[in-house]
């Protein structure tokens, strides 16, 4: 692999009545020939958010299961020419929707604010995430410049543009009120279940609350200029059911926009397969990598 950079724990946001927000930096030496390559404004980069349900799990982690296959999928995706900030958000223990989105959207600011200082083409910047994060990054690209989503209690040194250029989501909820409902039959969780993650993140049972369940659902803010998807769901996902991606994914081409779908057969969440094989995780990572370099160079 290309040599990299490791920066880890930079502070990029610090909200009121939490922990500071830390994010790790993967800084390529070079861009490697064929990779997402370099221009004179800098290397194209990625924000990563990691899953765990809104309410576990730490940057730089794509969950246990895709971690122990030892795959290293970020360090991958910079040593294919791309700076990839993988950032912390609040979880539900602290704070409900929207602080999540609000916190992406401030990794981004803060992504695009150091673009100079770290090689970064401003133009250029992708949201990434699994599960819970890849809800948040299909939040971040189609709530760009959203009045709803204004955290009033940033800095004014904190202005700045969380506006992303495409998205790639692994198995992500994109509907909470549907979630329930489609849950196969051996699902290890479900949206309705008490106590669900589904309503650790609205702070109500999504049916009991439908307004709130829509607010942060991201199949309720399609709209025709949306960034070009990159949608990745296994067809036996038993905690994010994979019609949250395929009605997605129609909702954003039935708009207009560029979406691309991958369904993996037979693979679970964190690209669990029966035979115990990387092979889904293995296509994910490259149809990730695949779908960024051909973004970053019609950029």
């Amino acid at each position: 692999m290309t040599a990299l950079r490791i920066l880890r724990g930079i502070e990029f946001g610090r909200p009121q009545n939490a922990d500071p927000l830390l994010l790790d930096l993967y800084v390529p030496a070079a861009a490697p020939a064929g990779g997402g390559g370099s221009r004179q404004a800098g290397l194209p980069a990625v924000v990563h958010f990691h899953g765990g349900g809104w309410r576990t799990g730490e940057r730089s982690s794509l969950g246990p299961g895709v971690d122990g296959f030892r795959l290293s999928p970020i360090e991958q995706l910079a040593a294919a020419g791309f700076v990839v900030a993988s950032a912390d958000y609040r979880l539900t223990d602290t704070a409900t929707f929207p602080a999540q989105l609000l916190d992406a959207k401030a990794a981004v600011r803060w992504l695009r604010a150091h673009a100079v200082e770290y090689g970064v083409d401003p133009d250029r910047i992708y949201a990434w995430g699994d599960s819970a994060g890849g809800h948040l990054a299909s939040l971040l690209g189609l709530t760009s410049g959203s009045a709803e989503f204004v955290d009033p209690a940033r800095s004014p040194d904190a202005d700045g543009d969380s506006q992303v250029a495409g998205v790639v989501a692994w198995y992500p909820p994109t509907d909470l009120a549907t979630m329930g409902s489609q849950a196969r039959p051996d699902a290890v969780a479900r949206a309705d279940d008490p106590a669900s993650r589904e309503s650790l993140l609205i702070g109500a049972q999504p049916a009991d609350a439908p307004a709130k369940a829509r607010a942060a659902s991201p199949a309720t803010y399609v709209h025709p200029d949306a960034p070009p998807f990159l949608l990745i769901h296994g067809t036996a996902d038993r905690f994010v059911p994979v019609e949250q991606s395929t009605a997605f994914a129609a909702a954003l081409e039935a708009a207009g926009n560029v979406v691309h779908l991958l369904l993996l057969e037979d693979a679970d969440h964190m690209w669990q397969l029966p035979d115990r094989s990387t092979t889904a995780a293995e296509q994910a990572t490259a149809a990730t990598i695949d779908f960024l370099c051909r973004q970053a160079k019609q950029h």
